[in-house]
């Protein structure tokens, strides 16, 4: 054996034990390792083993056996039944890495500078042996979370991996047998209030799991009943106007079953950018109308509301925004005829239809508009300007 690999192996029990403190101090949910004894020793083992068979096998790039990939699994299935979570476990296992690393630098640098053949041994072996004991440790991870938990949480977890980019989300889908497409859609809908009874919710959440195949999570908002409901769905290519029907008919859906006004926003990435998918699908449900329950209700894209976006972002002209609707204040439905009125493209016909009034009605409406805020609603201008402040109004975004 080398002068790098005896330098590992002298090193192996103190390393082990650096790794085991620093799970206790920065995660919290190892902090009972030190009231614990027994874990604390069974923490340290496997700790320990973990490092000899990187000296045993990494010489000779010899692959961890079937025994040991099982081992590791083991490990997983223990940590999960402890009820650990699994932003704890994605921590474990970066910790895990960067202090491996740590411990063959600190080899390298104190034989100044080592065999650069024997680093590249080890380094050449960490790499893929590595990435299969993180599976396996996943797997039985995994396995354990599928017994503990119900469907619904399952596939919220699923959902919650998919959104912060885990990779567990690889092994949960097919124990769900549901399928990861290279591109999907992520649709927030927003629900500011609903009906207390968190069973009624999960009954139907599970529904629509059910009924549409795709991992969906309820996220409450502190403080409220509200919160949001975020699905991962397929999706075939980056264009997103109009929302595919499979999108489209989930939000319907939802909003029937749920019974209250929610808006929709979705925004389409490949597989390993849906973070930034979640990012720019809430901020377009929060940009979206509210609407109640029923065919029309559908989910927003960024093409639909870009302007309400970029308004957000500029305090100074969302108030200016702010005080012209509050001088619609008087009027007798003011804000809802403007909605039907853009909605319709400016066809007083289509538009004293969709709110059942007369098409005269309509007009004393929008020549009250002008009077009170000085902006004719026909106009480039108007459209310009009381179509926002519509859409800032039914959003919610001003209280």
């Amino acid at each position: 054996m080398g002068s790098l690999f005896a330098e590992l192996a002298r090193q192996a029990s103190t390393n082990a034990r650096r790794e085991v403190e620093t799970y206790a101090r920065e995660i919290p949910e190892f902090r009972f390792l030190d009231a614990n004894p027994r874990a604390r020793s069974e923490t340290m083992e496997y700790s320990v083993w973990l490092r000899r068979r990187t000296i045993e096998l990494s010489p000779d790039n010899s692959e961890l056996s079937a025994d040991d990939l099982g081992y590791i699994a083991r490990i997983g299935e223990v940590r999960a039944g402890a009820g650990m979570s699994s932003d704890s476990r994605q921590r474990v296992l970066r910790l895990h890495t960067a202090l491996m690393l740590r411990d063959i630098h600190e080899a390298t640098e104190s034989r100044r500078g080592g065999d650069v053949e024997e680093l590249m041994q080890v380094m050449t072996w960490f790499a893929p042996q590595g990435d299969r004991g993180i599976v396996a440790y996943r797997q039985g991870f995994v396995t354990v979370l599928r017994r503990r938990l119900p469907y619904v949480e399952q596939v919220a977890l699923l959902a919650r991996s998919l959104l912060t980019g885990d990779p567990m989300a690889t092994d949960l889908a097919p124990a769900l047998d549901l399928e990861l497409p290279d591109f999907c859609a992520v649709t927030v809908i927003r629900v500011p209030d609903r009906p207390a009874g968190d069973r009624e919710l999960d009954d139907e959440i599970e529904t629509l799991v059910k009924t549409h195949r795709a991992p969906v999570v309820w996220c409450p908002a502190a403080g409220t009943r509200g919160g949001e409901l975020i699905a991962v769905t397929p999706c075939p290519d980056e264009e997103l106007r109009p929302s595919p029907a499979p999108v489209a008919d989930l939000v319907r859906d939802f909003a029937e079953a749920l019974g209250r006004p929610c808006a929709a926003g979705t925004a389409t990435a490949p597989l390993a950018e849906l973070p930034d998918a979640l990012e720019r699908a809430r901020r377009i449900s929060r940009a979206a109308p509210l609407g109640k329950p029923s065919p029309r209700l559908r989910p927003h894209t960024m093409a639909d509301v870009f302007v309400e976006l970029a308004v957000a972002d500029v305090p100074f002209i969302d108030t200016w925004l702010h005080s012209v609707a509050r001088r619609l204040t008087p009027g007798p439905d003011l804000v809802i005829t403007l909605d039907a009125y853009y909605t319709h493209d400016m066809n007083r016909g289509t538009a004293s239809a969709a709110l059942n009034i007369h098409p005269r009605t309509l007009d004393y409406r929008l020549r009250r508009v002008r009077e009170l805020t000085g902006i004719d609603p026909g106009s480039a201008h108007g459209v310009r300007t009381l179509s926002v402040v519509v859409r800032r109004r039914l959003s919610g975004a001003w209280g």
